[in-house]
């Protein structure tokens, strides 16, 4: 039994670049780098970028309509799922970014994240038809090139 639709997933995706954009416009601000500053805001830059592509993919989609007490019920809890149980939530956020002192921790911040985003949305695979897979895919592929570039970076920090 599925419990979400591709849409659902999408549109979770698109809270979770909100989150994400806003994480890396703060690293920008604690980074003393100058390439380090520019990374964290192109990739914030990148994160609203993603957020286009997934509002893109989700009106293109079939919605899940499940039955709400209220309109807009589902897609509150669905941002409240996100900001409250999963990447870049509040609670995580505040008591995270409270121990980020330099770029480095930043990075290893980031990149934990972008992972955490690669494994969910492999995850949620599991509750969403095969023949929705494909867009997941989609999310997956952009999440990983954040990875990598963030990788990247750390790599030239810590020598």
């Amino acid at each position: 039994m599925r419990v979400f639709e591709a849409s659902d997933i999408v549109e979770i995706a698109i809270r979770i670049e909100e989150n994400g954009a806003n994480f890396y416009r703060f690293a920008e601000q604690i980074a003393k780098q100058e390439e380090a500053k520019k990374l964290f805001a192109h990739l914030a830059v990148e994160e609203g970028k993603h957020k286009k592509i997934f509002e893109g993919l989700f009106a293109q989609m079939e919605k899940a309509n499940p039955p709400e007490g209220y309109e807009g019920e589902y897609s509150a809890y669905l941002r409240d799922y996100v900001d409250n149980n999963i990447i870049f939530t509040k609670e995580v956020m505040d008591k995270e970014l409270a121990k980020i002192k330099d770029t480095v921790g930043a990075l290893d911040f980031a990149i934990k994240r972008e992972l955490d985003s690669i494994l969910y949305y492999h995850e949620i695979k599991r509750f969403v038809s095969a023949a929705q897979h494909a867009t997941l895919d989609q999310i997956i592929d952009e999440e990983r090139k954040h990875f990598t570039i963030l990788s990247e970076v750390k790599k030239r920090y810590e020598k």
